[in-house]
């Protein structure tokens, strides 16, 4: 059998299904959108005979028109609608589709959730067979909609209905308002008249219409042929991973492994959503598992796929393959730390698309239950990588006026409104390639950076690759680029560091016409994200972060004393310099860390004291007097520069903050405006006001006010460092598992980097070492040996997961690019260099996503 391939998968997948594209409009929701766009799906979609790919949330009439095969003979018959999320979720968004695209007589729909997922959701309304019940209330509500559409004005866009359990009153509040568009507006009617004959039209509107809905498993992201995560906009990303309670740390995040056992009626949906998923990937690769589990929540994954799996899942042509399952919340420092990651400072450097407001989350949080469950809000991984500064004013004017006019025109061309304008606006816009408004319509050609480009693999390359490696292998890519395209570069075979200023000019090179920039684009991307990830203030603060993280981790194996220090250090230094920038804006201070940024790095001191320094559960590694200045520090920070703090633990203070914001903005001001002379001339004027109580009284009132706010941050702050009790005691509240994660210390090679949990267990699991707390969830033919042979002494000896050939490793709750190029670094570094390895996990997560999970909008707290 030939190498796993996670891309390859994809597409091939995709090609199992030609037969429903083929001449078909294929609608993805945007976690669809955002795996074909990791692997490059488009253009085979258009190669397996797709009229056109069309986003399911943003359905327009107009997408009819958009025919890449140019074949406007006979309307569209059939659509294609590809989601990510429960059927319940996109059913408004697939009547919106049917009721643009009247001529369609067959609708295929294809999730990426099984009929068991939606039957066992708690805010699904399907039952065990919802694809056939689903295919029933689709063509009814269809049915229902179009003779509504019949009956109402020929005027009326908008119909308001409320027939079926799918649609609800949240519709009111949604960007899309409570109705369903059935027909063409007024403004695409025309365009429809003249590309199809109305008689074909109405005569196969809304008659005989059947639906097909499937299981469509393979809608994930791959970053590489070897690693993946969960499309981030899909309802499995999105679910929450464990309740709340005093063991969680928020829905986003497993719950801290105590080794007690999970209430089967507490199992959150995303653990749930997740075994499911990983069960009907091996099945989709044919693979026959051995599972294995590292932490609680992990267990409860691990349970649930033996109880999926039968007999029947064993089959000769399966290829045995291992399942190690491991809790985040086991391993936080990696994530939180700032390593030596080309690609981990990119993701964290660029700006990422704007997520869309799903219908779940929605109905979640204007009809609470007691069912209902906490949100998970992952950011997108569609990298916004601006092309606007490929166009800047050094360029000669007449290439720059070209291109932009170019760009803007294609651009233009798909607003209506501007359609059979004469766009006057172009000749002035294209002389400024810096204009906003060029800007914002360059910015909308920009997207994901992908795993697959033209049979590229771009990402997998940078994979493991540290920053000053991975600018080199873009220079490198620059390089061959100019020499393709028959272009000198002044950069050829000069040696040393590579500059932004360089790399920038390559790419003016290649951009110079639009030729090459569409030859090239991959790179030139790849190259402008670079670029943006070097500039200021990012790299600054990347390299401030890795700083402190050095000095925390080598003070740590020292006292608890010296940890607190610097600690303080941390926060006072990050107060001095919120007040250096509100008190003066200047350049130079920018890159320094923020308040919200020491915070972090506060997580990481507790984390690694509880490590260096194990204490009871009930108190802190830190001395009572340590943590007391610790949380003084804290407080007068949030009270020194209030308008700066904006975090969910402080939720309920905005209007006092605010307030004290302004006061202490008026007190500096007055403070600046005041001369020493005006207050000597004017002592004899005050005179006779001193024995007025008014004033006194105020500032009895503005002083009693800060005490009591004083107050309530205390409480807050006292909050929080409960949960960094929480952090420092992880390993103690699980003794088997403590041990383990003890005992790998030994796999530590070098004592002045350190490397992630994820590759020492894999070189001691490779190694044939048994890790406490590892358990073996055996399969179907072993429970039939256990049960039945057994007796008989043919039992089953437990497997081993290094023994297998190809290891799968996911992370609940999710991963960072530093942990794929340590455990491919583990692997070289074995005894089994041939060990085909898949690492996979819930999301892909940057420092500032853990703070978000841990602190911020997506956390309990």
């Amino acid at each position: 059998m030939g190498s796993v391939d996670l891309i390859a998968s994809c597409l091939d997948s995709i090609r199992q299904i030609g037969d429903e594209i083929v001449d078909s409009i294929v609608y993805a929701d945007a976690g669809t959108l955002e795996s074909f766009q990791f692997i490059g799906a488009f253009p085979l979609l258009l190669e397996l005979g797709a009229r056109a790919v069309c986003s399911l949330e943003n359905a327009s009439p107009l997408d009819a028109v958009a025919d890449w095969h140019s074949k406007f003979s006979y309307p569209v018959r059939k659509i294609v609608v590809l989601t990510s999320r429960l059927l319940s979720d996109a059913h408004r968004y697939i009547l919106r589709c049917l009721g643009n695209n009247r001529t369609v007589s067959h609708c295929t729909v294809l999730t990426a959730i099984s009929e068991i997922g939606h039957s066992s959701y708690v805010n699904s309304p399907l039952g065990p067979d919802a694809f056939r019940e689903y295919e029933t209330l689709l063509i009814q509500d269809h049915e229902e909609l179009f003779k509504k559409h019949e009956k109402s004005d020929k005027h009326k866009d908008n119909i308001h209905y409320t027939g079926s359990d799918f649609t609800s009153d949240t519709d009111k509040n949604s960007k899309w308002g409570s109705g369903v568009h059935y027909g063409p507006t007024s403004d695409s009617s025309p365009t429809k008249r003249a590309l199809f004959d109305l008689g074909q039209v109405e005569e196969a509107s809304g008659k005989g219409m059947s639906v097909t809905v499937c299981h469509f498993p393979m809608i994930f992201s791959p970053i590489s042929s070897r690693a993946f995560v969960l499309p981030s906009e899909g309802i499995i990303a999105d679910s929450c991973l464990s309740n709340q309670h005093e063991d969680s740390l928020g829905p986003g995040l497993p719950s801290i492994s105590t080794g007690k056992p999970f209430d089967s009626d507490e199992v959150p949906p995303g653990v749930t959503l997740t075994a499911q998923f990983l069960y009907h990937l091996a099945n989709k690769m044919d693979l026959k598992l051995d599972i294995f589990s590292l932490g609680d929540t992990s267990k409860v994954v691990g349970k649930l796929m033996m109880d999926m799996s039968s007999l029947y899942d064993v089959g000769r042509n399966k290829r045995s393959a291992g399942l190690l399952i491991i809790d985040r919340t086991v391993d936080l420092l990696t994530p939180c730390f700032h390593g030596d990651s080309f690609l981990d400072r990119m993701l964290s450097s660029l700006r990422q698309k704007e997520r869309m407001l799903s219908y779940s989350v929605a109905k979640n949080s204007q009809t609470p239950s007691k069912h209902s469950q906490a949100t998970v809000k992952r950011f997108p991984l569609n990298i916004k990588v601006p092309f606007e500064t490929v166009f800047n004013k050094e360029e000669p004017k007449s290439k720059i006026s070209m291109l932009s006019e170019g760009i803007m025109s294609f651009v233009s061309g798909w607003n209506s409104a501007e359609v059979d304008s004469e766009a006057t606006w172009l000749p002035d816009y294209a002389d400024k390639a810096h204009d906003d408004k060029l800007g914002s319509e360059l910015s909308t050609l920009s997207g994901s950076l992908l795993s697959n480009y033209a049979g590229v693999r771009y990402l997998e390359a940078l994979l493991d690759r540290g920053a000053k490696d991975g600018l080199m292998l873009i220079k490198k890519w620059l390089i061959e680029a100019l020499q393709h395209e028959k272009l000198s570069s002044a950069s050829k075979g000069r040696q040393g560091a590579t500059s932004v200023s360089e790399i920038h000019s390559m790419v003016q090179m290649l951009s110079r016409d639009q030729l090459s920039l569409l030859r090239n684009r991959g790179v030139i991307q790849l190259a402008l994200a670079a670029e943006m990830t070097l500039q200021e203030p990012q790299s600054s603060r990347w390299d401030a972060f890795t700083s402190a993280e050095r000095i925390l981790s080598v003070t740590s194996a020292e006292t608890t004393q010296s940890l607190a220090s610097e600690l303080r250090d941390f926060i006072n230094t990050s107060t001095s310099v919120e007040s250096h920038k509100q008190a003066d804006t200047m350049e130079s201070s920018q890159g320094l860390l923020s308040f919200q940024d020491v915070l972090l790095l506060t997580i990481i001191g507790y984390i690694l004291a509880g490590e260096n320094f194990p204490t009871s559960i009930a108190g802190g590694p830190f001395s009572w007097e340590d943590e007391r200045s610790l949380k003084d520090v804290v407080v007068d920070s949030i009270l020194e520069r209030p308008s700066s703090v904006k975090l969910c633990f402080l939720d309920g203070l905005d209007n006092e903050l605010e307030a004290k914001a302004r006061s202490k903005d008026g007190e500096r001001n007055n403070k600046d405006s005041t001369e020493p002379a005006s207050i000597t001339d004017d002592f004899d004027d005050e005179w006779g006001n001193w024995d007025d109580n008014d004033n006194t009284d105020h500032q009895k009132e503005e002083a009693y006010g800060g005490m009591q706010l004083k107050l309530e941050v205390r409480d807050r702050i006292d909050q929080l460092f409960k949960l960094f009790h929480k952090l420092s005691s992880m390993r103690l509240r699980n003794q088997a598992l403590g041990e383990g994660l003890a005992a790998l210390s030994r796999f530590e090679t070098d004592g002045y980097s350190r490397k992630g949990l994820l590759y020492k267990l894999l070189l001691a699991l490779l190694s044939r070492y048994d890790v406490p707390g590892l358990e073996y969830h055996s399969s179907a033919v072993g429970r039939l040996f256990k049960s039945g042979l057994g007796r008989f002494g043919l039992g089953q000896s437990k497997p081993s997961f290094g023994d297998q050939s190809v290891l799968i490793i996911f992370v609940l709750g999710g991963i960072n690019t530093l942990e794929v190029r340590e455990v491919m670094t583990a692997i070289s570094e074995s005894s089994r260099p041939d060990v085909e390895l898949v690492l996979g996990g819930t999301t892909l997560l940057t420092p500032d996503d853990m703070f978000e999970l841990m602190l911020g909008s997506s956390s309990f707290t």
